[in-house]
C-alpha cells in the first residue's frame, strides 16, 4: 500500500496546528452559503415560489412552509451519519469533505435555476436534496477534522479552537442573514440563492488549499465498525443518547428562528436603529450575539459562576435549557398581542434572541465539545454525526407537529376540471357536496358548498362593521356579536376569530358538527390598508442600492397580478376568500406556548439526568 503524502498523526506541538486557519476560513464561507440559503427558505416558499412559473400558482400556507423547512433541516442533520461512516470507515475525512462539497455546490446551482427552465418546485426539491447530502455529509467530518489536528501537548487548546470554530460559523451566518434577505426582496430568488452558491465554491477552494497543512487521520475500516459495535462504543453512544434526547428538543425550538419566528415578524413593527428590517433579517441577531457571547461567557460569565459552584459542561447545558424555555415564553407573549390585533415591537423578538443565544452558547457549543471528548478514538466523526442526529430529531419533531396541526382540504386540485366531492355522508347529490372548478394550471377558480350563502351574508355584515370601524379589524367580542346572528346550513353558529390586524376568519363546524375537521366551512377576510413607508436615517442610502420596486412586485406585474402600489391606489379594501377544511389546529400564541411548555418540562428532567451522568474523556494519542 502506498504511503500517504500527508501527515497522518498530530505533530508534537504545544502551539496551534498549522491547518486550523484553513478550516476556520472554509467554515466561515460554507456557513455563509448554508445560512444564506436557509435564512430565506421559509419566506421564499410562502411569498415567492408561487410566482416562479409562467403563470401564478397557489401560495403555500404558513404551516406547510414551516413543515417543509424543518423536514429539510432534519435531513441535513441525518446525512451526517452517512458522511461519518464514509470518512471513518472507508475513505478518511478529507476526501469525503472534498467530494461532498462539490455535491453541495451543485445543490445551490439547482436552487438558482428555479424559474429559468422547467418546474420551479422540481428544481427546489433537487437543490434541497443535493444540499442535504452535501451539507449534511460534511458536517461531522469538518468538526472532527478540527480535533484531529491536536495531540497531547496542545490538547488544552481544543476548547479555544472550538470556540473560534463556532465564531467563524456565526460570522458567516451574520453576513448572509443581512445580505440574502435583501437580495431576495429587491433582486429576486436567482441572485439570492446564487450568491450562497458562489460562497460554497469559495469554501471548497479554501479547504483544498489547506490540504498539505492538515493532519489526515486514515480511515479505520473494519476496526471502525468493530469499535462502534463494541461494548465500549455502544456504551458511549448510549450514554450520550441520554443527553441528546433533551438537546433534540432544544433544536426543535431553536431552528424556529428561521420559520415560525420569521412568519411572526411579518406582523410586528420591525423598526429598529432607524431601519425597517425585513422579517428574515431579524435572524441576524443570533450571530451578532454569538460573536459577543462566546468571549463574554468564556472569560466573564463562566468564571463568575464557577466561583459560586463548579460549572461542569452538563451544568452549563442545564442552565441553557431553562434559558431556551424563557426565550419562547417571550415570543409567546408577543404573539398574544398579535392575536389581539396589535402590532408589537420587534424588541420582543430581540429579547427572545438574547435568551435563545445564551442558551445556544451553553448547550450547542458545550455539547459539541463534550461529544468530541466522549467519543472513543476511532469514532470521532461518527459521534459528531450522532450529536447532529439530535438536530435531526428536533427538526423532525417540529415538522411533524406542523404536519399534524394542518386540517386537510377535502378538495384536491384537478387542472381544467369541475369536480364534485361527496361530503361526510359519502353520497354524491346530497346537500353536503362540495363543488370546485380549476383552471388549466390547477388553480381553483370557484368553490361551492352548502353554507356558502349564509357565510357570504355574515362576511358582508362583518365587512360593513370593519368599514365603519375605519378599516380596523374588530376584536373577537365585537366580531362574534355580529356573526353569531348567522348559522351554517347545519344549524351551527358561525364563530369569529381575529388572526392578526389584517386577517380575520368566520367559520362554522360543517356537516359533522365538529370544529377543526376537513368539513369546516368558512371565509377569510383580508384587510388591505395602505401604509406610509418608513423613512429612517438610512432610507436615502438604501434607495440608491436597489431598484425602485421589489422583485416580487415586478414579478406580479409581469403575471398580471395586482401589486401593492395598485392596491394602495385603490384605497382600503376587504377581500373575502371561502374555504372548506384546510385550517390549522394549533395557531397563534397557543402554538408558541405549546413549545414553551415542552421545553420547561425538559429542563427540569435534564437536571436529574445531568446529576446521574458519569463522563469519560478520550483524545487522539500523540504520535510516538
Amino acid at each position: 500500500m502506498s504511503r500517504s503524502p500527508y501527515a497522518t498523526s498530530p505533530q508534537s506541538l504545544s502551539t496551534m496546528p498549522p491547518g486550523i486557519p484553513y478550516i476556520i476560513g472554509n467554515e466561515a464561507a460554507e456557513r455563509f452559503s448554508f445560512y444564506g440559503m436557509r435564512t430565506i427558505l421559509t419566506v421564499f416558499m410562502v411569498k415567492y415560489l408561487w410566482l416562479m412559473g409562467e403563470k401564478a400558482g397557489t401560495p403555500m400556507s404558513d404551516a406547510e412552509a414551516v413543515a417543509r423547512f424543518h423536514l429539510f433541516t432534519s435531513f441535513v442533520y441525518l446525512t451526517p451519519l452517512l458522511g461519518a461512516v464514509l470518512a471513518d470507515g472507508f475513505f478518511g475525512k478529507y476526501p469525503v469533505i472534498m467530494v461532498l462539497s462539490i455535491v453541495y455546490c451543485l445543490g445551490h446551482a439547482a436552487l438558482a435555476m428555479m424559474g429559468w427552465v422547467g418546474d420551479a418546485e422540481v428544481w427546489l426539491m433537487v437543490g434541497l436534496w443535493l444540499i442535504i447530502l452535501g451539507s449534511g455529509g460534511i458536517k461531522p467530518c469538518v468538526s472532527a477534522h478540527v480535533g484531529d489536528q491536536f495531540g497531547a501537548k496542545n490538547a488544552h487548546l481544543i476548547p479555544k479552537v472550538f470556540n473560534w470554530f463556532y465564531w467563524s460559523i456565526n460570522l458567516g451566518a451574520f453576513l448572509s442573514s443581512l445580505l440574502t434577505p435583501w437580495l431576495l426582496e429587491w433582486y429576486g430568488p436567482h441572485l439570492a440563492f446564487g450568491v450562497p452558491g458562489v460562497l460554497m465554491a469559495l469554501a471548497t477552494l479554501v479547504f483544498w488549499m489547506g490540504r498539505t497543512k492538515f493532519v489526515h487521520i486514515p480511515a479505520k475500516g473494519a476496526r471502525f465498525l468493530g469499535e462502534v459495535f463494541s461494548r465500549e462504543g455502544m456504551a458511549a453512544l448510549l450514554k450520550l443518547s441520554s443527553i441528546y434526547v433533551f438537546v433534540a428538543l432544544f433544536w426543535a425550538l431553536f431552528d424556529q428562528q428561521s420559520s415560525s419566528w420569521v412568519l411572526q415578524a411579518e406582523n410586528m413593527d420591525r423598526r429598529w436603529l432607524g431601519i425597517e428590517w425585513l422579517p428574515s433579517q431579524i435572524q441576524v441577531m443570533n450571530p451578532i450575539l454569538i460573536l459577543t457571547f462566546i468571549p463574554l461567557f468564556s472569560y466573564v460569565v463562566y468564571p463568575a459562576i464557577d466561583r459560586v459552584f463548579p460549572l461542569t459542561p452538563l451544568r452549563k447545558m442545564s442552565i441553557g435549557m431553562f434559558l431556551m424555555a424563557a426565550a419562547f415564553a417571550v415570543v409567546s407573549i408577543a404573539q398574544e398581542q398579535i392575536d389581539g390585533g396589535a402590532t408589537p415591537s420587534i424588541s420582543w423578538q430581540l429579547a427572545g434572541f438574547v435568551l435563545m443565544t445564551a442558551a445556544e452558547v451553553m448547550i450547542s457549543i458545550v455539547c459539541l465539545e463534550f461529544s468530541y471528548t466522549q467519543a472513543p478514538r476511532t469514532m470521532k466523526s461518527f459521534v459528531m454525526a450522532f450529536f447532529l442526529v439530535a438536530v435531526f430529531a428536533g427538526n423532525l419533531f417540529t415538522a411533524g407537529v406542523n404536519k399534524v396541526i394542518q386540517v386537510p382540504d377535502p378538495v384536491e386540485a384537478t387542472a381544467g376540471e369541475t369536480i364534485t366531492i361527496a361530503g361526510i355522508d359519502g353520497d354524491a347529490g346530497t346537500p353536503d357536496d362540495i363543488v370546485a372548478t380549476f383552471d388549466e394550471d390547477g388553480k381553483r377558480t370557484s368553490l361551492a358548498f352548502a353554507s356558502r350563502e349564509p357565510l357570504a351574508r355574515a362576511a358582508e355584515a362583518l365587512s360593513g362593521a370593519i368599514r365603519e370601524n375605519g378599516f380596523v379589524a374588530l376584536d373577537e367580542e365585537a366580531g362574534n356579536r355580529i356573526v353569531s346572528d348567522f348559522e351554517d346550513a347545519w344549524g351551527n353558529p358561525f364563530r369569529y376569530t381575529l388572526v392578526h390586524r389584517a386577517l380575520c376568519r368566520i367559520d362554522g363546524a360543517g356537516a359533522d358538527g365538529r370544529p377543526l375537521t376537513r368539513w369546516d366551512e368558512g371565509a377569510l377576510l383580508t384587510l388591505s390598508v395602505p401604509s406610509e413607508p418608513h423613512v429612517g436615517p438610512f432610507a436615502k442610502i438604501a434607495e440608491r442600492l436597489h431598484p425602485a420596486e421589489p422583485w416580487g412586485e415586478r414579478r406580479k406585474a409581469e403575471l398580471g397580478i395586482p401589486t401593492e402600489a395598485e392596491r394602495a391606489a385603490a384605497g382600503p379594501q376587504i377581500s373575502t376568500e371561502f374555504y372548506v377544511g384546510g385550517r390549522t389546529r394549533l395557531e397563534g400564541a397557543t402554538y408558541f406556548w405549546f413549545f414553551t411548555g415542552l421545553m420547561g418540562v425538559a429542563a427540569f428532567l435534564f437536571v436529574v439526568v445531568a446529576r446521574l451522568y458519569r463522563p469519560r474523556d478520550y483524545l487522539h494519542e500523540e504520535a510516538g
